[in-house]
């Protein structure tokens, strides 16, 4: 039986700080600096840790485990989102000041449509047990392509759905000054930046088809998995402007995914004949990313000399 309380609390806190974020702290667009993205990503993180250690206190260790276990599986998964990010502003030269307004709503679309991608999931693996193996089969799958996965490439002209907004509506050339849409002679127009935050949402889509079932692995509260993805994406936005610059130097973060998103397959699977704790599941998550992370720094990326 599901409790509204929690929910309605955990929403109205939701949308209160988003409302915040978008008229007061960035009321106005800017260029996102070094300093001022690395305070809101710490401010992020250190608001996930205060609410993990509020279910410690209300749920039990286990729920507490199960929460910053998903979090952290999250939160790593959505660093590749970040790459994403960076070629789809480049590809439709986003300027800098407006890029926070974009992620704001893309992120904003993230949280409803994984929404009902929990409750789907869990609903269905409540009911059809024997995809549990589907699940778990997609997630090591999805971990081998993103180990053969050398550099990310996107082309978003080629996304369909870019070609159904231009069927329904015309798209402007202009920038316009950060708006979605524009009247001209009594008509509709779409921005280009409309097109951006189309194409932010369908890669957000497919990405939650492997983070979702990533998450559902160690648990299937739905508030757990809800709360822990809501807050990995929150602190999404800060993070991309911290790493704006350094993002390069991860270049062996996907081998750390890949095991990661194989790992939990592998856990699904075998969750009928071996249940392995979920501090265990905490360890071997961390100590991959961890992993990960330290290798990228410790060979970096060899840059071809110019002939």
């Amino acid at each position: 039986m599901i409790h509204l309380w929690p929910w309605l609390l955990f929403n109205v806190f939701l949308v209160g700080m988003l409302v915040l974020d978008l008229t007061v702290f960035h009321r106005k667009a800017h260029v996102v600096k070094f300093r001022e993205a690395i305070g809101w990503s710490c401010f992020w993180i250190a608001l996930a840790g205060a609410f993990n250690a509020f279910i410690f206190w209300w749920r039990g260790e286990a729920a507490g485990l199960e929460f910053l276990t998903g979090y952290l599986i999250e939160k790593s998964l959505s660093v590749d989102n970040l790459f994403v990010f960076l070629l789809v502003f480049t590809w439709f030269q986003v300027p800098q000041q407006h890029q926070h307004r974009l992620l704001f709503w893309g992120i904003l679309g993230a949280l409803v449509m994984r929404l009902g991608f929990i409750f789907a999931g869990v609903a269905l693996l409540e009911r059809f047990h024997w995809l549990i193996y589907v699940f778990g089969a997609v997630l090591i799958v999805s971990g081998i392509k993103l180990w053969n996965e050398k550099e990310k490439q996107i082309d978003p002209g080629r996304n369909p759905v870019i070609g159904l907004v231009k069927r329904v509506l015309p798209v402007a050339a202009e920038d316009h000054s950060g708006k979605f849409f524009v009247r001209r002679a009594g008509r509709l127009m779409a921005t280009p930046l409309l097109l951006v935050l189309v194409v932010i949402e369908t890669t957000d889509l497919l990405f939650a088809v492997d983070s979702i079932p990533a998450i559902l692995a160690i648990t299937r509260d739905e508030f757990i998995v809800y709360s822990s993805n809501a807050f990995a994406i929150l602190g999404l936005r800060a993070l991309y402007f911290a790493l704006h610059g350094v993002m390069a130097m991860f270049h062996h973060l996907h081998y750390g995914l890949s095991a990661i998103l194989v790992f939990v397959g592998a856990k699904m699977i075998a969750a009928s004949w071996i249940e392995i704790p979920v501090w265990v599941s905490l360890g071997v998550v961390a100590g991959i990313l961890a992993l990960s992370i330290f290798a990228s720094l410790k060979w970096p990326k060899r840059v071809a000399e110019p002939a």
